[in-house]
């Protein structure tokens, strides 16, 4: 019946307001409460006024402003040296089966393994080798960890392109490095895209790696934002100001690959 019909689709818009409204509460929430002045941040009743910049600007100019460059130098850097492997290794698995279903279970596994179990022993190596406190560091730890789930989100782009266009490209005389680089990588775009975005995000919200691993000169956004944790008590207002910004660019890179996700991926066309 048209009447239930759209009472129905109503309801079912209505529902879909109250979980979105869920979800973006509590950002909502920490957003205001970086607009007021630290009195009133975690004030009862709640203060909804007046509002101000001050707790961002007293953020930046503390710790957290080089903590976000060094969050983003180091969550480049893992994309920028992991992607290039990620994509070698997943395309050596998805065509040439390298390693055989042993391999590919390693890869899988060390996404197992609890972080803190590695933890230790990765403080202890770093400081042996002279690297603790170092970017270096972080850099070699994160990619331990993004590097596995880069490889096995492209092993899934890779399998989905269809064997004809390698081999219509070796019919024209192209080599197999050839095929992967004319052929390959440029209809698995999107596919590199989101998993260079997603190996970033796994490198700008980690936490554990960067407190045993950054030093003073080094620490990242998430260690930034535990300092404001002081012994006169949390500083909540600066905390939800440093919340914001670290948010700003992890939703503006989710709602690119979001985006790239769903256009260009043209896995068809069969020369």
């Amino acid at each position: 019946m048209p009447g239930s019909s759209k009472a129905l689709k109503t309801l079912g818009h209505a529902l879909l307001w109250v979980f979105s409204l869920a979800f973006l509460l509590p950002l909502l929430w920490t957003l205001r409460s970086a607009l007021l002045p630290e009195g009133l941040a975690y004030a009862l009743p709640p203060a909804f006024g007046p509002w101000t910049l001050e707790n961002f600007l007293r953020v930046l100019e503390g710790p957290f402003g080089k903590a976000f460059r060094n969050s983003f130098l180091v969550a480049s850097l893992v994309v920028l040296v992991g992607l290039p492997l990620a994509a070698g290794l997943g395309y050596a698995l998805a065509r040439h089966r390298l390693g055989g279903e042993g391999l590919r279970f390693g890869v899988l596994a060390t996404q197992m393994l609890p972080p803190i179990v590695l933890a230790l022993p990765l403080f202890a190596l770093f400081r042996t080798l002279g690297l603790s406190g170092t970017i270096w560091a972080l850099l070699l730890a994160y990619l331990a960890f993004a590097l596995p789930f880069m490889t096995w989100l492209l092993l899934g782009f890779f399998q989905g392109l269809p064997r004809e266009l390698e081999e219509a490209a070796y019919v024209d005389g192209a080599t197999p490095l050839q095929a992967f680089f004319r052929v390959v990588l440029p209809l698995s775009a999107p596919g590199l895209f989101a998993a260079g975005v997603l190996g970033f995000l796994l490198s700008w919200n980690e936490f554990l790696f960067a407190l045993l691993l950054s030093g003073r000169e080094t620490q990242t956004i998430p260690v930034a934002l535990s300092t404001l944790v002081t012994q006169r008590g949390v500083l909540f207002a600066q905390v939800a100001a440093g919340v914001v910004l670290s948010v700003l660019p992890v939703a503006l890179l989710a709602r690119t690959v979001d985006r790239y996700l769903v256009a260009g991926l043209t896995l068809g066309a069969v020369k």
